[in-house]
This record gives C-alpha cells, sequence and structure tokens, in this order.
C-alpha cells in the first residue's frame, strides 16, 4: 500500500481456514497474508506470500491447570464438565436446545454454560427452575471474563465453529461438538470439517440439536477413551507461539521498509 509517496509493507491475517470475500480481496494488495493453518492456501491464488501462523491467544487464557480452574469456578473433580458457548450474544438454538435436555443431562454432568446476553433471561429462569439436587451442577453466566478457567476444567465443548475454535480449543486440548451456524457465509462449515477430519471433534447440523443434542452428548461423555482421544487429536494441532509468530513476521516486513 501506497503512504505519503512511500511504499508501506502490509501484514493481513485471516483467523478462519476460508477467508470471506472482504479478506480475499484485501489479500490481493498485502506484501504477505498469515493464516491460521496451511488448508488456508486452497483459497489464495499466490500462496508463496503466504506464512503459517497458528491463531494467536489473548494472555489471559492461559495460566489455567484444569485442578486450579475447577477450585476457581466451584466445580467437583468426580463428574465430567461440558462447557456450552456461544458468543458474546449467544448462539439461540444451541441454547435453546440445552434447556430442553438440562435436567436428564444434569443427573451425569456438570454443565457451565455462557449464554450470551440475548438469552439470558430464559437460562436464568431455568436455572431457578432446577430441582435441589441438580442447582449446584449447573454454572450459568451470559458472558465469562474468565474463560480461560472454562477451557481448562472442560471435559466437552458444545459451539458454534468460529476462528477462535482453531487456536483455543487445540491449545486446552479440548474435545469439542461443533454446531456451525447455517444462515451465514460456510466459514463455520469449513473450520468444522478441518477439526471433525482430524477426529478432534464432531459436527452436529444446526436443525439436529432437538432430536440429537442429548445422545450425542452422553454417548461422548461416557466414553471416557473416546474423549482422551479427541482430546489428543485436538492438542496435535495446537500452534501456542501464533502470536509470536505473527509479530515476527511484522518486525521482518518493517526491517524490509527503505529508509
Amino acid at each position: 500500500m501506497a503512504l505519503a509517496g512511500r511504499k508501506t509493507p502490509t501484514l493481513l491475517y485471516v483467523p478462519d481456514i476460508e477467508p470471506g470475500l472482504a479478506l480475499k480481496f484485501l489479500s490481493r494488495f498485502a506484501d504477505r497474508v498469515a493464516v491460521t493453518n496451511s488448508d488456508s492456501k486452497r483459497y489464495f491464488p499466490r500462496p508463496q506470500r503466504l506464512v503459517v501462523t497458528g491463531y494467536p491467544l489473548r494472555p489471559d487464557l492461559t495460566g489455567w491447570s484444569r485442578e486450579k480452574a475447577t477450585r476457581h469456578l466451584g466445580l467437583s473433580p468426580d463428574l465430567p464438565v461440558l462447557l456450552v458457548t456461544g458468543g458474546s450474544k449467544g448462539a439461540r438454538s444451541i441454547n435453546m436446545a440445552m434447556l430442553g435436555i438440562l435436567n436428564e443431562l444434569l443427573e451425569q454432568t456438570q454443565v457451565i454454560h455462557i449464554s450470551g446476553s440475548a438469552d439470558w433471561q430464559a437460562v436464568e429462569k431455568a436455572s431457578s427452575d432446577l430441582p435441589a439436587h441438580l442447582q449446584s451442577r449447573y454454572h450459568p453466566m451470559p458472558y465469562s471474563h474468565e474463560i480461560g478457567a472454562a477451557f481448562a476444567a472442560a471435559d466437552l465443548a458444545l459451539s458454534r465453529a468460529g476462528a477462535s475454535t482453531l487456536g483455543e480449543y487445540p491449545y486446552f486440548g479440548l474435545p469439542a461438538v461443533l454446531v456451525p451456524y447455517p444462515h451465514a457465509w460456510r466459514y463455520q462449515k469449513v473450520n468444522a470439517d478441518y477439526l471433525a477430519e482430524r477426529n478432534a471433534a464432531i459436527i452436529l447440523q444446526d436443525e439436529l440439536l432437538k432430536e440429537r443434542l442429548l445422545t450425542v452428548l452422553k454417548e461422548l461423555l461416557n466414553n471416557k477413551a473416546k474423549l482422551e482421544a479427541m482430546r489428543a487429536a485436538m492438542r496435535s494441532l495446537s500452534r501456542s507461539n501464533a502470536a509470536d509468530a505473527l509479530a515476527s513476521q511484522l518486525v521482518e516486513l518493517a526491517g524490509e521498509q527503505p529508509l
């Protein structure tokens, strides 16, 4: 890009495996394009400019052991933990499907449910309506400022398949049931396919949530060997130094700028 008559080196980072139209267009003008993993190369006409860095993680996510996170969140070490999350506004279909199976699911597991703001009133009511012996197993909240603790404590995640699943879940070795958002560009499906094809996640279509969710979750939570295999597969995809790799690319590009 030109700035005040001189060329300024540019780095474009693409978090999802498949770039959206805007990022694909901007990539034509970037000197270098950083991507989360090598599967992105097939979406760019000039892959020689691509560098695989991984997905950069926020510093506050790290530093949680499973034991520390379990104590911090008030969880029992004797029951499996399911993390349900749908972003800051939440995922309506996931939230509603969870509330429909909550009582039966809590008979065998603990649930951290980060609902987002839109459905919080319904989630809060469902929590207050639970039988007394199940209320301590349900940990709902509209938003979490300590999501790293939830990742570290969980045995399984249920969520959409945004770009963060490509970095955060591998870092924590967190197996997942992924429900790609059906009313947008296919990037979430591509992300989910990448993890599922490597046996780190299972895909559940949004329209099958009410019919299949309880069965899928119970089958996984009752199969420790399967979960451990998924955990190992997920952890093998981790690139924990992604932020440093991106910073190195910026420093290198800055060094190429003429004085």
